[in-house]
């Protein structure tokens, strides 16, 4: 149609321009960044606003270690190796099945005496126990048999066959010459923890405590280095990393540590683990007699002071000396021998005789004082050995 004009072309349609749009994303972002940068600046304790207590401290450099720090440390490093954990079990029945099974009857510490597989601990470590497993210091588990044992010494040897690459037997000391103050370490498993360092000091010397036998340990080590249950058995060391003693006993009224434990002396333990490794058994010198106990001599015999004899063993010297267990004589009279001194050493009481024999070997000869029916007579009696050996 004429004098009509063709529709104009349309272009791409924009929405109108809102020139405060672009300010409030701007504004957006800067408020994130903000926000992002206040939150490293606050991990890395750099927020100037933000409290000081929130922030972690810096560290502050603690320098060398003191020489009696590394020197425990050390110790520890050197002695940990020969320590060994040694659990002891039991066979028992089940009711139900009539199975035997094998029953955790406890565990203590022990340390490797030698190349050979000897492991030392504490007679009542394993007297319970029918078998036996040591687990040394790097986790590896291996069975073990006992050797022998000595109840009056609380000492026994387990043996264990692995190869000696192994085995790093624990350096030997003298307790001849401790002092009363000097430091020692122990070392041991207690609670079934792994090998665990406890430091104190000789509190005392020449202790007297009840043995595993019924006896009596003499010379005992008292320390207030810290012997919980488990530590049994385990070594006590000195300054030098040595054995000074075996960890054996705690004084506690309540069963908890109380700052009083107690160690057999380690010239004990290298006097008697030899003895042990080859006879099974300590061999302990004996007079060859049975001693009665002081209450039934006193009520009995009325004898205050002395041991009276009780038994002559008839295949040993004390029979050939001419000792006698007590008799009636013809006229009604009790008649009974009374030892009063072994070697000139005064018998106060029966345990008095194991004491004066100690140290003294069999085939020893001392000389008994008696005192019989108001009389003093003097004897000479050749020792003989407590038990024979098992092999």
């Amino acid at each position: 149609m004429s004098g009509v004009e063709p529709p104009a072309t349309v272009g791409p349609v924009h929405a109108p321009q809102d020139p405060k749009g672009g300010a409030v994303n701007a504004w957006l972002v800067a408020v994130l960044l903000v926000a992002v940068a206040a939150v490293m600046l606050r991990n890395a304790g750099l927020w100037p606003w933000y409290p000081a207590s929130y922030r972690p401290r810096a560290v502050q450099p603690r320098g060398d270690l003191a020489a009696d720090e590394q020197s425990t440390i050390e110790i520890f490093r050197t002695a940990a190796p020969s320590v060994v954990h040694i659990t002891s079990m039991s066979l028992q029945r089940d009711w139900l099945t009539r199975n035997l099974l094998r029953i955790p009857e406890g565990t203590g510490t022990g340390f490797v005496w030698d190349e050979a597989g000897h492991i030392v601990t504490n007679y009542h470590v394993v007297a319970a126990g029918s078998s036996f497993q040591v687990t040394l210091s790097d986790n590896t588990r291996w069975r073990a048999r006992i050797v022998g044992g000595e109840p009056e010494k609380d000492l026994a040897v387990l043996k264990i066959d692995v190869p000696p690459n192994k085995l790093r037997p624990i350096p030997l000391g003298t307790s001849a010459d401790l002092q009363v103050g000097q430091k020692v370490f122990a070392i041991g498993n207690p609670f079934g923890l792994d090998h665990t360092l406890t430091t104190g000091v000789i509190s005392g010397l020449g202790r007297e405590i009840p043995s595993q036998g019924g006896g009596t340990i003499d010379g005992v080590i008292q320390t207030d280095a810290a012997i919980n249950p488990g530590n049994s058995g385990g070594p006590l060391l000195d300054s030098a990393g040595r054995l000074i003693g075996v960890n054996t006993a705690i004084y506690s009224p309540s069963g908890a540590y109380a700052g009083i434990g107690f160690a057999v002396p380690a010239d004990t333990v290298n006097e008697i683990v030899p003895q042990l490794i080859q006879y099974g058994r300590a061999q302990r010198a004996v007079l060859g007699v049975g001693l009665f106990e002081d209450e039934m001599a006193q009520r009995v015999f009325g004898v205050e002071e002395g041991a009276v004899i009780a038994k002559v063993y008839n295949q040993e010297a004390a029979f050939e000396a001419g000792l006698r267990p007590p008799y009636w004589g013809e006229d009604g009279t009790l008649h009974f021998d009374v030892i009063t001194a072994v070697d000139g050493k005064v018998i106060r009481r029966a345990q008095d005789v194991a004491k004066v024999l100690e140290g003294k070997k069999p085939g020893e000869t001392v000389s008994v004082t008696l005192l019989r029916d108001g009389q003093e007579v003097t004897v000479s009696i050749t020792l003989m050995p407590l038990r024979q050996p098992l092999r």
